[in-house]
């Protein structure tokens, strides 16, 4: 029978991405804080439809906001790992990344009593260490990677790229990877950013971005019996008032369609099991 799984992600950064790109004056500053507005229409939408979610929360987050990361919890949707800091792993020492991945989930266990089973990168930028620092920390997903759209696979450890050759593949691992794409992702359509070195235009209209979420979904039905789709949002960007209205729709226009709504835990569980047999 056909299943097609929607996976609702969060990425609660408060100030924590401008900080992180040096951003520290106050009107920057003030737009990561609108997210904790932001998180409040977030959880009080999934509440009315009883939907699940799993949202990805910096270390920075919890400490600076114990109170909205506890609302979080309440209300049962997962805690992943997203950096303490939010510094891209691939701009840390594999020292600077481990000690990093570590603070977080310390704040993460204080939150939520057990550590994080997923893992989101900032600015979805691996570094070389990243998923064998993954694996001794014992994470059971990350969703980080754009390999696949619909169909989980493994995260490899070893891959070697150089110029002029073809490119080698390193070994599987036990890690399951859970795809995502800038596409599905709310901030490069929706924020503007003025940075030293570039402009990021952003404030395109929500219904066209929402029609353009909802024919991937319908794509997913139309191309595999079974298959996983994630779309990924900030509490500060999705937060403001038109774009609530139209995601409301899209959430609305999935469940016309049948979408299963799940956490990323329980959706890398089940592409476990279908995919792999559960190892």
């Amino acid at each position: 029978m056909p299943r097609h799984i929607v996976c609702l992600t969060f990425d609660f950064d408060a100030q924590s991405g401008f900080i992180s790109r040096g951003l520290s004056t106050p009107t920057p500053l003030s737009r990561g804080e609108f997210g904790i507005t932001g998180s409040r229409r977030i959880l009080d939408l999934l509440k009315l439809h009883a939907l699940p979610s799993t949202w990805f929360v910096p270390g920075f987050t919890i400490e600076t906001y114990p109170a909205a990361c506890e609302a979080v919890v309440s209300d049962g949707h997962e805690i992943g790992h997203h950096s303490w800091a939010h510094v891209p792993p691939a701009s840390q020492t594999r020292e600077e990344e481990e000690a990093d991945m570590v603070r977080a989930n310390d704040a993460i266990v204080r939150l939520t009593g057990r550590k994080a089973r997923g893992y989101r990168s900032p600015a979805w930028d691996l570094s070389a260490n990243t998923i064998e620092l993954l694996l001794a920390q014992e994470f059971e997903y990350d969703s980080s990677l754009m390999g696949a759209d619909y169909i989980p696979y493994r995260a490899r450890l070893g891959d070697v790229v150089e110029l002029g050759k073809p490119y080698h593949f390193g070994e599987p691992t036990s890690l399951m990877e859970m795809p995502i794409s800038w596409t599905m992702d709310d901030h490069p359509h929706f924020e503007y950013w003025r940075l030293p070195n570039t402009v990021m235009p952003g404030l395109q209209s929500p219904r066209t971005v929402m029609q353009g979420w909802m024919d991937e979904f319908l794509y997913m039905k139309k191309s595999v019996d079974w298959g996983i789709l994630t779309y990924t949002m900030h509490p500060y960007v999705i937060g403001r008032g038109y774009r609530m209205l139209a995601l409301e729709e899209l959430l609305a226009g999935l469940a016309r369609e049948g979408a299963v709504f799940m956490t990323m835990e329980q959706a890398a569980a089940e592409a476990r099991s279908r995919l792999f047999g559960g190892k």
